[in-house]
């Protein structure tokens, strides 16, 4: 089948769901479109398979779900039983879910009775000091951010997701979490460390050693590369890093554009 005539991947997921039955995994998801649609991007799968799963705390992160709304769309029909499984959603089993926003105006997924999903992102309470509010607030609005923006960041970079269905948001290590683990172009590992405002020189060691866990752990021998995202960049960290080509420094700044609201319906 030509690449003009396939279905969106999410239409695909819809479409192996079905062909699967009420309940399935979502290795068993991936592997029913790779045969029926070969060449499709794996990642590419693992992230539908997220935005269509209406108690994935992750889902926000993908422009479909980017606005509060009831989940009875067409993007709302899997529904996540343990790590790795998925059933088709009914909302008169699994309940009615909802993408809200929380009192800090970051997003969320919960039940219509308010229960949110366990682990999801929550945003600190306290103020990073900053130059007149031209920082993020704390780590988190900075790497909910930048999960959002990862084309901003590199061309063609994307969020990681394993094959339980686990994202690389916060990925877990057996030596502490990664803030983003997201693979480029060419299906190679990037690590993404964040600072929301100068990065301490201790960045350099975590971020090698979690370079050194994905390329033992994960890569099957691709290279591994490492990016620190912070406000400012200290020279001790570039020269720190000065001779390691396969780490990126990169500052960010702030702007604010204002648009019209929409009216009311």
């Amino acid at each position: 089948m030509s690449d003009d005539r396939r279905p969106a991947v999410w239409q695909m997921v819809r479409e192996a769901v079905n062909a699967l039955g009420t309940e399935t995994t979502n290795v068993a998801v991936r592997d029913w479109i790779l045969q029926k649609y070969p060449g499709t991007n794996k990642g590419t799968i693992s992230c539908a398979i997220i935005t269509c799963t209406v108690n994935h705390d992750s889902r926000v992160h993908y422009p479909d779900n980017h606005k509060t709304r009831r989940c009875d769309g067409h993007y709302d029909f899997l529904y996540r039983s343990a790590r790795g499984r998925l059933e088709r959603y009914d909302a008169a089993k699994h309940g009615q879910w909802e993408i809200a926003e929380r009192e800090d105006g970051s997003l969320c997924v919960r039940r219509i009775d308010g229960e949110e999903v366990p682990g999801g992102t929550e945003a600190a309470k306290s103020q990073v000091p900053g130059d007149g509010g031209t920082t993020f607030a704390a780590e988190a609005h900075l790497r909910d951010y930048l999960v959002q923006h990862l084309e901003d960041i590199e061309p063609g970079l994307e969020l990681y997701v394993d094959d339980n269905g686990v994202d690389g948001v916060e990925y877990t290590t057996a030596i502490g979490r990664i803030d983003i683990l997201a693979t480029d172009r060419d299906g190679r590992f990037v690590v993404l460390e964040l600072k929301v405002a100068q990065g301490p020189d201790a960045v350099c060691g975590q971020l090698m050693r979690y370079m050194g866990w994905v390329k033992r752990h994960l890569s099957e021998g691709k290279p591994v590369r490492g990016t620190i995202i912070a406000q400012r960049i200290s020279d001790r960290i570039r020269y720190a890093l000065a001779d390691f080509p396969a780490v990126q420094l990169k500052e960010y700044e702030l702007s604010l554009k204002l648009r019209d609201a929409e009216p009311l319906d």
